[in-house]
């Protein structure tokens, strides 16, 4: 017989909040788990793993849809990966125009800093390019 574990224990094992296991049961990305006599609910293994999987998945920014998805996926082995392999691009390509910002971000910043006189506020860089978004350098370009 395979033990399971009530949810206290498998929000601990698998790194999910318990309010959020139940808010995956509720979307259809967790079963319904066995309940006990006293009506707790208890996961098994494979739940756990499933857990994991759409934990790790979302710390790697996956959305519930794109991850609703490769679970269908797991679920199903004997399937071609080219719908998986889609949506890790797709999310690659996410970072990769996310970065980009924050590169552009960043050395906006920076060039706001470096102007700034330290003086008063009247004459400080970082107020004047804030109040007029034609000195950004973005802007600009």
């Amino acid at each position: 017989m395979t033990s399971s574990v009530p949810i206290g224990e498998a929000a601990r094992q698998s790194g999910v909040k318990v309010p959020t296991i139940r808010y995956y049961e509720q979307i259809g990305l967790l079963p319904t788990p066995v309940r006990s006599e006293g009506n707790r609910r208890h996961y098994e293994a494979r739940d756990l793993r499933r857990l994991a999987f759409i934990r790790h998945s979302r710390e790697l920014g996956f959305d519930i849809e794109a991850i609703r998805t490769l679970l269908t996926l797991q679920d199903n082995p004997s399937q071609p990966c080219a719908t998986a392999d889609t949506i890790a691009q797709a999310r690659l390509a996410d970072v990769v125009q996310r970065i980009r910002s924050l590169t552009a971000l960043k050395a906006e910043l920076e060039l706001m800093v470096e102007g700034c006189r330290h003086g008063k506020v009247c004459e400080c860089r970082v107020i004047e390019v804030l109040a007029d978004h034609s000195q950004c350098e973005h802007a600009r370009h």
